[in-house]
């Protein structure tokens, strides 16, 4: 499906971005994949391999420095030639115990919504050469406020209207903007956040009985939303943002 296609993943070292990196990969893409672990970068990267013989580019970075969001679509440029696809996936939590610091609002929104737009913009030429398009990983408390969690909250309400304006920026010249809200993923990103594996196990056992489908998102069900949206089965779907999180927005079904 996407055989020669080159697919530029942030935040691809763990979480939702390994897991839609390794979807790629069986689909054929060739990768850039980009994160700031270079052990967990390599064992990704040599899985991909693995599953379709092309060896992907692994840059190390930080995407809240400019200069690092340069340096990866240069090294992606100059490697293959081209960019089709931009997945902006890597993204931060904000502790509970420091949601009212500045330094971590900073922190989250250099990160989550601040990269993105930038890694966006400067990609840009390259996607309008190929008529590519954007997937970004938002997540369903831009439309769910928490207040233990405001800073993380706040900045994905800002990626749902940023993919919503890049859309309409973009559109008329054949590049589609889309974006992927999912429900809680179990992934590293809680436990950098602050919470325990206990904490982990308790809120994920809570999820699973109040979703209406009884059980929780995992990262490969986010990885196959995501391949669909960059695919040519979507042409005619740009500056949307589909939420994928087992039934959890609806609410408790109860006994009905």
């Amino acid at each position: 499906m996407f055989a020669d296609k080159v697919v530029l993943i942030t935040g691809a070292s763990s979480g939702i971005g390994a897991a839609t990196a390794l979807a790629f990969a069986k689909s054929s893409a060739t990768l850039s994949l980009v994160g700031r672990n270079l052990d967990n970068l390599s064992k990704i990267g040599k899985l991909c391999e693995k599953l379709n013989r092309i060896k992907p580019l692994l840059i190390v970075a930080d995407i809240t420095s400019d200069t690092d969001l340069d340096k990866i679509l240069e090294e992606t440029a100059n490697k293959f030639g081209k960019i089709n696809v931009l997945i902006n996936n890597a993204g931060i939590n904000s502790v509970p115990e420091s949601r009212s610091s500045a330094e971590t609002y900073d922190r989250v929104m250099a990160t989550n919504l601040r990269a993105t737009y930038l890694l966006t913009t400067r990609a840009t030429p390259y996607l309008l050469k190929t008529k590519g398009n954007v997937v970004n990983i938002s997540s369903i408390l831009s439309n769910k406020p928490l207040a233990i969690m405001t800073p993380y909250c706040m900045s994905k309400a800002a990626i749902d209207m940023l993919t919503k304006c890049t859309a309409l920026q973009l559109g008329p010249s054949g590049v589609r903007v889309n974006a992927v809200n999912p429900g809680p993923v179990k992934t590293e990103m809680f436990r950098r956040g602050g919470m325990t594996d206990t904490d982990c196990d308790r809120m994920f056992a809570g999820i699973e009985t109040s979703a209406p489908l009884k059980k929780t998102t995992k990262g490969e069900d986010v990885a196959e939303l995501v391949m669909f949206l960059a695919s040519d089965r979507a042409t005619c779907i740009t500056g949307s943002c589909y939420v994928i999180d087992c039934g959890l927005m609806l609410g408790d079904a109860g006994n009905l």
